[in-house]
Order: C-alpha cells, then sequence, then structure tokens
C-alpha cells in the first residue's frame, strides 16, 4: 500500500472505527518494533563478527573493525530523515499506513543486504551498497518507533499510558534475543568460515517471513481513538514538522538528552560490548553471544517492571532513580569488564537491568510533551536525534576510549550521559516527561 493509497483510505472525518481490542493494539505494536530491532540488531552483530573480514579488508583488525562501526552509525543519521517523512504522514494520514510503509522500508533494506556481494567480489562499491542498505534501515526505523508507541499509546485507557507504552518497547530485548539467537544457533551448526562465506546471509534474509507477519498483524487494526479525533475535529495541520520545530522547540532539546544514557548505556552493553569480549577478552563468538542473549532477556524482564512502577509512583519519578543508578553504575565499568567472563556478566546483567528500567518508560516519556497533531513527527524526532547523539558512535567512541585511555574513561563517557539526562530530566516540568 503506497501512502498516497493511505492517504484515501484514512478515515473520513465524523467516522467512527470499530475500535481495537486491547490484545490486537498491544500484539501489533509488539511484533512490528520486534520485527524493526531484529533487523537493525542483525546488522549490529555482524558489524563485529563479519563484516570487518568481508566488507573492511585491512592489515589492522581493530582499523577494519572501526571502519565497520562507521557504517553502523549511519543508521543513526538516517532516522530523523525517516522520522520527518514517516512522521509527516503518521500525524497527517494516519498511524497505521504509515507504520505499514515503515515496515516495508526497514524489510527491504534488510533483505538486500543478504544478497550484497564481498569487498573481494566488487571492490569498494562493496561497503557504498552496504552503506546504503544501512540508511535504508535507519530511515524505516526513524519512522517506526514513534508509530508504534502511539499505536500503544493512544489506545490506552485512563491510568495505562506507562503500561502500554511499554509493550512496544519490548521489540528491542525480544529483537536483540532473535537475532543474537540466529547467529549463535548458525555458529553451532557451521564453522566461522562457512558462516563467513554465507551464513551470515541467513538472518537478513529470514527477515522476508518476519516481515510477512508484520503486515498482517499491522493491516488488521484500525486507526487510533486520538487520531480520529484530531480528524473529527479538524485539528491536523499541513506541515506538522513546521508547527514542531515552531512552537515545541524546547521540547525536541529536552527530550532528546533525557533519553542520552539510554541510547549510550545500550550500545555500550550491546554492540560495543560484544566487541570487546570478542577481540580482546577473546571469548569465542558463541559464548559472546550467549552472554549478549542473556543481556536481552534481563532488558525484557525489567521493561514491564519499570510499567508498573511507573503507575504506582510516576514515571518521572522512576526515570530520575534509574538515571542516577546508571551514573553510579559507571563506575563499576573497570571493575567488571576486565578479562573475566563472570564479571562480564555481572556487568551485562546489572546494565540490562537498568536499561529495562529506562527504556521501558522512555517511549511514554518522549510523546507525552506534544499535542496529537504533532505527536508522532515529535516523539520520533527527539527519539532518533538522541540516537544521534547516543547511539550512533557509542561503540566507536568506547572502543576508541578504551585502545587509548583504558575502561575507566569508557566508564566516564556513561557518567557523563547519565548527568546529562538527569539535568533534562529536572528542566522538564512535571508531566512533560
Amino acid at each position: 500500500m503506497s501512502l498516497s493509497d493511505a492517504a484515501h483510505a484514512a478515515p473520513r472525518a465524523g467516522a467512527t472505527p470499530a475500535l481495537n481490542s486491547p490484545a490486537k493494539v498491544l500484539t501489533a505494536s509488539l511484533v512490528g518494533t520486534t520485527i524493526e530491532f531484529f533487523d537493525f540488531y542483525v546488522y549490529a552483530t555482524a558489524a563485529v563478527l563479519v563484516f570487518p573480514a568481508l566488507f573492511f579488508p585491512s592489515s589492522d583488525p581493530m582499523t577494519a573493525l572501526l571502519a565497520s562501526f562507521a557504517t553502523f552509525s549511519i543508521a543513526f543519521f538516517a532516522r530523523p530523515f525517516g522520522a520527518l517523512v514517516f512522521g509527516h504522514f503518521g500525524d497527517r494520514i494516519g498511524r497505521k499506513a504509515t507504520l505499514v510503509a515503515a515496515l516495508l522500508t526497514m524489510g527491504i533494506s534488510t533483505v538486500v543486504i543478504g544478497f550484497l556481494p564481498s569487498y573481494e567480489s566488487i571492490g569498494v562499491m562493496a561497503p557504498l551498497l552496504l552503506a546504503l542498505c544501512r540508511f535504508g534501515q535507519g530511515f524505516g526505523l526513524g519512522g517506526e518507533w514513534g508509530g508504534a508507541v502511539l499505536m500503544a499509546t493512544e489506545n490506552a485507557p485512563e491510568g495505562k499510558k506507562n503500561w502500554y507504552g511499554m509493550f512496544p518497547q519490548l521489540g528491542a530485548p525480544l529483537g536483540l534475543f532473535l537475532s543474537s539467537g540466529l547467529f549463535w544457533i548458525l555458529l553451532h551448526f557451521m564453522s566461522e568460515e562457512a558462516l563467513l562465506s554465507w551464513g551470515w546471509r541467513i538472518p537478513f534474509v529470514s527477515s522476508l517471513l518476519l516481515i510477512a507477519v508484520g503486515l498482517w498483524v499491522r493491516l488488521s487494526i484500525t486507526e487510533t481513538p486520538d487520531f480520529q479525533k484530531a480528524i473529527d475535529n479538524e485539528e491536523r495541520v499541513a506541515v506538522p514538522a513546521v508547527e514542531l520545530f515552531k512552537n515545541h522547540k524546547v521540547s525536541i532539546v529536552l527530550g532528546t538528552f533525557v533519553a542520552l544514557a539510554t541510547f549510550v548505556l545500550f550500545y555500550i552493553c550491546t554492540a560495543y560490548l560484544l566487541s570487546y569480549n570478542v577481540k580482546v577478552v577473546k571469548i569465542p563468538f558463541t559464548d559472546a553471544l550467549a552472554i549478549q542473549i542473556w543481556g536481552s532477556v534481563v532488558f525484557g524482564a525489567f521493561i514491564p517492571l519499570a510499567g508498573k512502577l511507573a503507575e504506582r509512583f510516576g514515571r518521572r519519578e522512576i526515570l530520575t532513580l534509574t538515571t542516577v543508578l546508571i551514573g553510579l553504575f559507571s563506575f563499576l565499568v573497570p571493575v567488571l569488564m576486565v578479562e573475566n567472563e563472570a564479571r562480564i556478566l555481572g556487568f551485562v546483567t546489572l546494565g540490562m537491568a537498568l536499561m529495562g528500567m529506562t527504556y521501558g518508560l522512555i517511549g511514554t516519556a518522549l510523546a507525552a510533551p506534544f499535542p496529537t497533531r504533532v505527536r508522532y513527527t515529535g516523539s520520533s524526532i527527539t527519539f532518533n536525534f538522541a540516537g544521534i547523539f547516543g547511539a550512533s558512535l557509542a561503540p566507536y567512541i568506547a572502543t576508541w576510549l578504551q585502545s587509548n585511555y583504558g575502561l575507566a574513561y569508557v566508564g566516564y563517557y556513561v557518567l557523563a550521559a547519565a548527568a546529562i539526562t538527569l539535568l533534562c530530566i529536572f528542566a522538564s516540568g512535571k508531566g512533560k516527561v
């Protein structure tokens, strides 16, 4: 379905679409984000395990790894563009059709990666094509996340927005679990040579099946009540981005940095840690992936806890406490990230527990300051700006700090992110986070 087709299919003013059941709403938001994050994390895993050798051949393994992480970062710079484009249509024609388009953009980009030739086959065109596909992944995810959160929260009954807003966030740990688990299975049934030769393509191509499931679920739901009300009251604006940057600049800036610690912590505990375990500690690929799988389980377990605690004690209060704990956790980086698997397991357990507590609430927090007519664009832009500042270069920066100054400076990096986030939470008014 094209966006123009979807525009004609948008509900008419005064129309009352059938209400979505809670199970259907939460399933649609969760399945969609799981697929999107699976695609995103498959790339992150491959960026450590296979891309340095296949797309960035170098006599220096560290240089090849840094080059691979550089293409990893491209998606984060693409995400705000996706947020603007998909946010525009999401605030103009509806959440449902826009989410379908975002899913297709992300999915097609991922599948194409699975068919790319290597550097050995076509030279410099290989990393260039990889970078283009990575841009497509980021562009699609930029439009996915905000819409999925709104699909949940705009269907939520009174007093349940934190709980409903938690469900699409579960897509991140589930996507990480599935992507890491698939690579772990492949390494148990094939040699590293076979993985580098052709096996790495399987996770990317298998995304076709997930796309089909996602489309089936997404096409079965109706528009959200909040967006239908905006149509009925003629509240939609011609160009949501113009109103957003004209009237909501403070909310964009504060929201971006409220999410900073969330992004930095996550990519230190996943992409960077996976690289550190394999390249520095020399943990076998399968064991390093098993640690990441365990981290995704802890991550997923703490997201519902965050939703429940926020309903009882307040979202802002739980985010504040969690950010303080992330700052304290930063001092454990050089203590736990030594060449000892037991300590590293402790590091990922604590880090991903905190990640679940902050990530479970960040979606609802970033959507809260914006009115319905610009909420898709506003929440997407702040989330993806945070991705640029907090995530895009996090594995690169952490790798560079560790190799040049030591692990303590990786901890200082996490601490700085937590301090900035805490200041922005305080600067945001109550009810704005």
